[in-house]
């Protein structure tokens, strides 16, 4: 395993920034973290996660699709994709590594292929960071997800007033071998036991142990009729703070604008929280909050389960737990159902 001393992190993202572009957590002037370009004087932040995601490097929230050019009788499309150089993104955490493979199975497993997405993903370098003090929000553990053994093309630990580094793809031992002259070799025991305390501290987090097991495919209908929608609605604002901090929210709207020598064609994201969502020429197929609210949570719980080998289209996070104006979030859906009679006897 190769390591590197923690007050010479700064030197190991200016040899990796001259080689491709670095992305990092930094803080912000909220008192929060996101991601920004590094550059000489930029720090990383010790945030646990940054206010959204990760994957708004590969799924933008807004993002040109295609360019049609008009002169007289003549249109031109054209194609505003380019080549993308590599980038690299440092301190992923786990739970946003695991949303990655969420999204590839719509994106990139089904067809068609959605090309936009695959051509980030494809220049994307992912170096993720063990937490080392998960939140009390956290519940990543609940989906199978390993907050001690994040995935990506690089994983990475500090303790023990180092970073130690390790090489999961192809990507990964390329961008290592690129920086190898700063790294040091080294047993990976320090790292075995940073391992371990973050495992016992993420067992004993309040929502760890979150039971999932009402929520199968074979119950759908149950679960869509269940009384649970009716009260846990009420309160919703719809205003789709969730969605849009969400690392596996995928939906998008598509919409076109005239410029000055043609028209324009773009992507943004959209969220099932709003009133206007799949909206059709002859109606909304949604037309009450209770109806979007459970649309949304019956998707994260059992529409995608059910599409992808029943794998739950949350990752654990916390954010909608830190982030809802009303405290509304995908666990008290999930203890509601629990704790309802006929749902208890699923």
């Amino acid at each position: 395993m190769l390591s590197l001393s923690a007050d010479k992190i700064d030197v190991f993202f200016e040899k990796l920034a001259g080689l491709m572009d670095l992305y990092l957590p930094v803080d912000t002037v909220d008192g929060k973290a996101d991601f920004k370009k590094w550059e000489k004087g930029v720090k990383l932040s010790g945030a646990l996660k940054t206010t959204r995601s990760a994957k708004d490097f590969f799924f933008p929230k807004t993002e040109t699709l295609v360019n049609m050019k008009r002169e007289g009788q003549k249109v031109t499309i054209e194609d505003p994709r380019k080549e993308l150089q590599d980038f690299a993104v440092f301190g992923v955490r786990a739970c946003d590594a695991a949303s990655f493979a969420l999204i590839d199975n719509v994106y990139l497993h089904m067809t068609p292929v959605d090309t936009y997405y695959k051509n980030r993903r494809e220049h994307g370098i992912v170096i993720t960071l063990a937490c080392t003090a998960p939140a009390q929000t956290c519940f990543c553990k609940a989906y199978g997800i390993d907050a001690a053994e994040p995935a990506g093309d690089v994983s990475c630990w500090l303790t023990d007033g180092s970073y130690w580094f390790k090489a999961n793809t192809d990507k990964g031992t390329r961008l290592l071998d690129s920086v190898k002259e700063l790294l040091a070799e080294g047993a990976d025991s320090a790292v075995k036991t940073a391992q371990q305390k973050i495992r016992d501290t993420v067992s004993k987090l309040p929502l760890a142990n979150l039971d999932l097991s009402k929520f199968k495919g074979k119950d759908m209908l149950k679960i869509f009729n269940s009384p649970i929608w009716d009260s846990l609605s009420s309160t919703c604002l719809g205003c789709g703070t969730c969605t849009y901090i969400c690392p596996t929210c995928m939906c998008f709207d598509v919409r076109d604008f005239q410029t000055t020598d043609g028209y324009r064609q773009f992507r943004c994201w959209d969220s099932c929280m709003y009133s206007d969502f799949t909206q059709m020429a002859a109606a909304n197929p949604r037309l009450t909050q209770k109806e979007r609210f459970r649309q949304r949570f019956m998707h994260k719980l059992v529409y995608y389960p059910m599409a992808h080998g029943d794998t739950f289209s949350c990752v654990g996070c916390g954010r909608c737990l830190e982030s809802c104006p009303i405290h509304m979030n995908i666990v008290k859906v999930i203890k509601a159902y629990n704790e309802e009679p006929q749902g208890g006897n699923a």
